[in-house]
């Protein structure tokens, strides 16, 4: 495969790129009951914003809320029509169920607390609808992998949101990775910071902050759990490399925390060209000061590059014994992947909910084009890619991974992936 790095020499200019988001759009647009998301929920406000951003897919029905009453009341609040604004997931799907096949809902988007992934995706699934659910993929490993076992059974699709993995910038990381750019990956930092809970939040009742420090609703990890699991799917969505061990020392500094809010973790990849990378994953709540700062350094023999989320139009690229490069975001020079996941032209940022809008847009081409029988063009691999539910299982294991070496010292504890179909 030729090499990226030489065939990269428009960079930085401003025309449009020709080729930007010119894949054909899903339609009709994906009929998707939403599971949670109801009032005072961020995240499923950002859901739907993402799926109507290109036509993708719009919420017809919900079951917004734990509460019946809150359910309904957030469904006619989002504009559903009444007798699709549900009490709870099981009247929803019996209630889809019972409509006209040309009219009920084709997939489910699940953004509910952890503990309330795997049951409405498991139940949905075995219906024959397919599933998208937010990260991690369930609360525990065994509900992953029983989730992933009912997920290739049903054959239907299951697209975990890992939102990072629809970054232009990180398409684009990853095609130079698989290009060979940067030769044999040797290191691995990956960092993901936020500090807002530096202090006791969930004490006050903050919604968000209760329900993430739960054990019972969030599983074993906190912020290994919520932000450490984006940190290591970025780390393998990017250098394409399997984790094999980890190392990990978490701390709780916040007295009365039930779980983890730091989290510093060594790693070690499986071999690939006669090369195992190595690795450093920290992740941390409490840092003052820090709002949403996930980055990723990778070096190999080659070259480096970093990314860095707080600025994700831009990825630097620092070659041996050649001068830095910096690649912008919507420049024509930037190849295929980072083309089909920008929609704007150079100097207009594109971010976080165009990265959701990327995986809804990919899960939903794959879901339009099996009731079609056909492809939607000749760029399937780019198109059609999205974390599966065998991603999101690996990640399951990652968290309880690193939960079960810090409790035994920080012992080195193998991995053993899952697999599926």
């Amino acid at each position: 495969m030729r090499r990226l790095i030489a065939d990269r020499k428009r960079v930085g200019r401003h025309e449009p790129l020709e080729h930007t988001n010119r894949s054909p759009r899903v339609t009709p647009p994906l009929r998707i009951g939403m599971v949670g998301g109801g009032k005072d929920s961020f995240i499923g406000g950002v859901h739907r914003m993402a799926m109507r951003l290109d036509d993708t897919a719009s919420v017809v029905a919900g079951a917004l809320s734990s509460s019946p009453e809150r359910s309904r009341a957030s469904g006619l609040g989002i504009g559903l029509d009444p007798d699709r604004a549900y009490g709870s997931w099981q009247e929803m799907l019996d209630g889809e169920l019972s409509r006209d096949p040309a009219d009920r809902i084709e997939a489910v988007s699940i953004v509910t607390p952890n503990n309330a992934h795997h049951a409405p995706a498991t139940a949905f699934a075995r219906a024959g609808f397919h599933v998208i659910v937010d990260k991690p993929l369930t609360s525990t490993l065994d509900d992953a992998i029983d989730l992933v076992r009912v997920i290739d059974h049903s054959g239907v699709v299951c697209c975990v949101t890992y939102n990072y993995s629809g970054y232009p910038m990180v398409r684009l990381a990853r095609e130079m990775v698989a290009a060979g750019d940067l030769g044999d990956i040797r290191k691995v930092v990956v960092e993901y910071h936020q500090g807002w809970l530096a202090a006791d939040l969930e004490g006050s009742g903050q919604k968000q902050a209760s329900w993430r420090t739960d054990p019972a609703r969030s599983g074993r990890g906190g912020a290994i759990g919520d932000i450490g699991s984006h940190a290591e799917h970025l780390a393998r969505f990017i250098t394409g490399l399997d984790i094999e061990a980890v190392s990990a020392d978490l701390s709780t500094f916040v007295a009365s925390r039930r779980l983890d809010d730091d989290a510093s973790v060594l790693l070690r990849f499986a071999a690939r060209g006669g090369v195992a990378a190595r690795g450093v994953l920290t992740a941390s709540q409490v840092c003052v000061g820090q709002e949403n700062d996930l980055s990723i350094r990778i070096w190999g023999t080659r070259a480096g590059l970093m990314w860095r989320q707080e600025e994700p139009n831009h990825l630097v690229l620092r070659p041996d014994a050649a001068p830095e490069r910096v690649y912008r975001r919507g420049n024509e020079s930037l190849g295929a992947a980072a083309a089909w996941a920008s929609r704007l032209p150079a100097g207009h940022p594109e971010a976080f909910i165009e990265a959701f809008a990327n995986l809804y847009r990919a899960a939903a081409g794959e879901i339009r084009s099996r009731t079609t029988g056909g492809r939607l063009s000749g760029q399937a691999s780019i198109e059609r890619q999205f974390p599966t539910a065998v991603e999101g299982a690996r990640g399951v294991e990652f968290i309880d991974r690193v939960v079960e070496s810090s409790q035994r010292g920080g012992g080195w504890t193998p991995l053993r992936p899952v697999t599926g179909g």
